[in-house]
Formats: structure tokens, C-alpha cells, sequence
């Protein structure tokens, strides 16, 4: 099944909590307070060589709008600390360039040092940020850079300066930043103060993570079920915590399972009220329906303890996958996962049949043509919006009166 792995104040923290622990009601969700309006979730290290007093951007779309606007940071897999000399975020003006950048803070102070597995939350700042607008986070990291923790494949264009350029974070214009990369560097969320109505967190695998969505366009089905949402309850956020190759019943070192870290990616969101769940398909090839089920189960009844509203999707066809792995075998299992999924007893609160919403109806073990990005697993920007339509918005328990 190898084939499928494409499938406050500044806080500094040591590992995060492990999964499972602290277990306690989440936070309610009143009239105003910090929100989610992007995420993503740690997903690989790398090694770098000869990286010093280098800055990068990375441009982010918003869920929803608030007045005040933090960052927060992972150092998640790195073996050593990190050191962010200076940050700043500000609404894009093309490419890599800034209208009016406004300076971050970490503890009242300009730069924080992020321990090896460790996270950092800056001050909030002061800046009217709109709802599904282009922000940039900008980090400038002094001194030498060994590892980088990031989310790989973003869909992205991030923008860097040569090493050795210093700090161009404050910068309105764009011309330091001369190279550029398609992952987002240790920024893991950003978070906002406004009326909401709380935060939907998608948790899934590469499909979710927009792996073959158009890049740099903002196509991913998270970010079209947000202009949705936006459209019919502006104070809701949309977070995305898909990673690609995820699985639930078995994950490894930087590509934990979502089992794993649904502490860190879901159940500590800011805001977070309702969870997507759509995840399963690069578990068919190495794991029974039946473990496949005992996960999800477990997923939703510990989010259901964070007070949390909790939706499945259903698994979606794959025979003729370009790398392989589609077997009688594993359509049996998918199957019985979505007749699960469909069917849960109360494990869900509702569900989406994204299945049936892409599948090809002269055979429904197919990905139909009219969504397929062409390797016969993951969908095209038609498949995303399809999956953002078949979701019943009132099943995300952010109010009624949304079609």
C-alpha cells in the first residue's frame, strides 16, 4: 500500500501533551475570544547546511476576520532549538510583497528562541485582518539553522532571501525574497479576536491537505467549505490538518497517525467546535475495516469529550490508482467502512458522503472523470468544490440557517 502514501502571552512549550492525555472539556465558545483562522500541522524535518540571517514569507488565506492577530509556531521534529529574530505579518500585495507590515512580539520581546519540540505563540498585535484574505507571515531567523520543521507540500509558493541577507521582514516591498519553495517553515497557525461562531478543523490525509488542487490558488476543500461557511456565518473558522500519506492506525516520527496527534492538530485548536473527520484510505491496504472503525471511533468519542461536534466522510473510490493498491480486497474494505461511516450509531453527529459525491455512477469504484486530477485517487479543483458542496452546514453545529 506504499503506492497510497501520497494519499495570552508568548508562550514557549516543551514536547506536546501525548495523545490521549488531559482529556478535559474544552474551551466554550463565547462571544469573543481567539478563534482559528489558519492551521496546518507539522509534517516532516530536513537538514540545512551554510542557513544563517536568512528571512522568509509565506503567504496564508484566512477563514475569518478579526481585530487582534497571533501567530503560533512548531519546532515539533527539529533536534535543536530554533531562533526567530524578528516576525512580522501583513496583508499580501502581490507575490512577496506587503502593504504594511506590523511587528510581532513574543513576551514583549523581539525575538524567541523555540526549543527542539517545542512550540511558541507571540503576543497579539493589534490589525484588522479580513475574513479569506491573503496574509503574510514573515520570520527572519538569525544565527545558524540546522533542521527546519515544516509542513511539506503546501500548494504554496513561499518566498526566501540568500542566506546571509538579514532581516527583511519589515520589508514592504518584495525584491530580497529571490528564491522560493513550496512548504510553510515552523508557522503552524494563526489566530484571531472576533465574534465567532468557533472553528471547524478538517482532519485528514493528502486529499485534504489539496495535494493536487491547483497550487497557489486556495482550492483545497477546507478553503472552499470556508468561503461557504463565510458566507452564511462570518465569525467561523476553517483549519486545515491534513497531512499527506496520514493514516489512523499507524503513522511514524514526523508523520504521526491521527490517532497520534489529534491532541496537537485538533483538540488544541483555538475556537475549535466541530471536526471534520476524512481519513482511511491509506489505511486499506494494511489494516482491517474493523481496525479502521475502532480509530474513528476513538477520534470521535475524544473529541466528543473536548465538547466538540464531530462529522465522518466517507472513504472515496480509488480503483486504477496510477501507483497501485487498489484491490477487491481493499474496495471490500472501503465498503464497510462507509456503510459504517453512514450507518455509525451515534459515533458520528452527522456525516458527508464525499463517495458518493465524486464517485463515477457507471462505476462507483471509480473516481469520476469529471473530478479526477488524473492518478485516479486524488480529485481536481472540481472534485474539492465537490466535496465543499455536499457538506450539510448545519451538521457543523455553528447555527442553523446555513444551506
Amino acid at each position: 500500500m506504499a503506492a497510497l502514501l501520497l494519499a495570552l502571552v508568548a508562550v514557549v512549550t516543551g514536547p506536546a501533551t501525548p495523545a490521549g492525555a488531559g482529556q478535559q472539556a474544552g474551551p466554550r465558545v463565547g462571544r469573543s475570544g481567539w478563534t482559528g483562522t489558519w492551521a496546518t500541522a507539522p509534517s516532516e524535518h530536513y537538514e540545512v547546511s551554510g542557513m544563517s540571517e536568512v528571512s522568509v514569507r509565506m503567504p496564508v488565506r484566512t477563514s475569518v476576520g478579526g481585530s487582534r492577530v497571533r501567530i503560533r509556531l512548531s519546532n515539533a521534529y527539529a533536534t535543536g532549538p530554533v531562533t526567530i529574530g524578528h516576525a512580522t505579518v501583513g496583508l499580501r500585495d502581490g507575490g512577496s510583497a506587503v502593504t504594511k507590515p506590523h511587528e510581532l512580539r513574543f513576551g514583549g520581546k523581539r525575538q524567541v528562541t523555540v526549543p527542539a519540540g517545542g512550540e511558541a505563540a507571540s503576543d497579539p498585535v493589534g490589525f484588522a485582518l479580513p475574513a479569506r484574505a491573503d496574509l503574510v507571515v514573515s520570520l527572519y531567523l538569525s544565527g545558524q539553522v540546522t533542521h527546519i520543521t515544516d509542513h511539506w507540500w503546501a500548494q504554496q509558493t513561499v518566498y526566501w532571501t540568500d542566506y546571509g541577507a538579514g532581516d527583511h521582514t519589515a520589508d514592504t516591498g518584495g525584491d530580497a525574497f529571490t528564491w522560493t519553495t513550496t512548504s510553510w517553515p515552523f508557522l503552524s497557525g494563526v489566530d484571531v479576536t472576533a465574534p465567532r461562531a468557533g472553528a471547524v478543523v478538517a482532519l485528514g490525509d493528502s486529499i485534504t491537505d489539496g495535494s493536487y488542487s491547483t497550487a497557489d490558488t486556495n482550492q483545497r476543500w477546507p478553503d472552499l467549505l470556508s468561503a461557504r461557511l463565510n458566507a452564511c456565518r462570518p465569525g467561523a473558522g476553517v483549519l486545515n490538518a491534513g497531512i499527506t500519506s496520514n493514516r489512523i492506525t499507524a503513522g511514524t516520527e514526523t508523520n504521526p497517525s491521527a490517532l497520534d496527534r489529534l491532541d496537537r492538530d485538533v483538540l488544541s485548536q483555538p475556537g475549535a467546535r466541530s471536526l471534520i473527520l476524512f481519513e482511511g484510505i491509506n489505511d486499506l491496504g494494511g489494516a482491517s475495516a474493523e481496525q479502521i472503525i475502532a480509530g474513528m471511533t476513538e477520534i470521535a468519542a475524544r473529541a466528543h469529550q473536548r465538547r466538540m461536534r464531530v462529522v465522518g466522510a466517507t472513504i472515496t473510490p480509488y480503483k486504477d490508482f496510477t501507483w497501485g493498491g487498489w484491490t477487491e480486497e481493499t474496495e471490500a474494505r472501503r465498503q464497510q467502512v462507509n456503510a459504517f461511516v453512514r450507518h455509525s450509531g451515534g459515533v458520528f453527529d452527522d456525516y458527508a458522503d464525499f463517495d458518493r459525491a465524486v464517485r463515477d455512477p457507471a462505476d462507483p469504484r471509480r473516481l469520476g472523470q469529471a473530478y479526477d486530477s488524473g492518478d485516479h485517487l486524488h480529485p481536481d479543483d472540481a472534485g474539492m468544490k465537490a466535496f465543499a458542496d455536499s457538506i450539510d452546514l448545519n451538521s457543523l453545529g455553528l447555527g442553523r440557517g446555513c444551506s
